[in-house]
């Protein structure tokens, strides 16, 4: 499974990496504009920061909900580094973007899925990763996860190359369940990822063993 976080700090970023099990960072307009990266130009000068702090894979959103933008602001955001996925919405021109994409050796992110005919119809296109939103469903009562177990079910049926990404991860749990269920892929904050280094009897027993050390000297 990869292990992607889902900001725009580039310390998070780096504490992430630092960390050695980081494949990749997500992003979106939201997050950008939560760290004050607004405006095109310091939007992709932050895309070009990520990339040389990671070696993996970093997703960079569209803006445009049109086929002719998409393309044209996919093109642009592909050619600033190997490593760019450019991420396009679950939209009818977005699918037809990433049909195009996908001829065309882009890989791409398709982004805002909610149901499995979403993503089956993204990886008929030829997307490299689906990005269902698990944590937004949480939010409205509806079983993410169960979602995750759906597209895993379909895509394995017919032998899709499309990676699950899972994401709108909010906590350690829902990192293990998307384990457990087939995710490819998770992306959440650096929190989720860290929450799996902790438990009670791994800290107990290491100030024992301190402890016991301690007795000896």
């Amino acid at each position: 499974m990869k292990f992607f976080i889902d900001t725009a700090n580039l310390d998070q970023i780096k504490e992430a990496q630092d960390l050695g099990v980081l494949d990749g960072v997500t992003t979106n307009p939201s997050l950008m504009a939560k760290e004050g990266i607004t405006g095109k130009e310091n939007i992709i000068n932050h895309y070009k920061k990520i990339c040389e702090i990671v070696t993996g894979d970093v997703s960079a959103e569209v803006i445009s909900t049109d086929f002719e933008g998409i393309i044209k602001e996919g093109e642009e955001l592909a050619k600033l580094h190997d490593q760019i996925i450019v991420k396009v919405p679950m939209i009818k021109d977005g699918v037809k973007a990433i049909k195009y994409f996908s001829d065309n050796g882009i890989k791409t992110n398709c982004t805002l899925v909610f149901s499995p005919g979403q993503a089956l119809l993204a990886a008929k296109a030829g997307a490299t990763y689906v990005s269902p939103f698990i944590g937004r469903l949480d939010d409205i009562s509806t079983d993410g996860l169960n979602l995750i177990a759906e597209i895993r079910m379909i895509y394995d049926n017919y032998g899709f190359n499309t990676q699950i990404l899972a994401a709108s991860v909010r906590h350690t749990m829902h990192v293990i369940d998307c384990a457990k269920i087939g995710a490819d892929v998770m992306t959440g904050p650096l929190s989720s990822i860290e929450g799996l280094l902790k438990h009670p009897l791994t800290d107990i027993g290491l100030a024992k063993f301190l402890a016991d050390y301690q007795k000896g000297n």
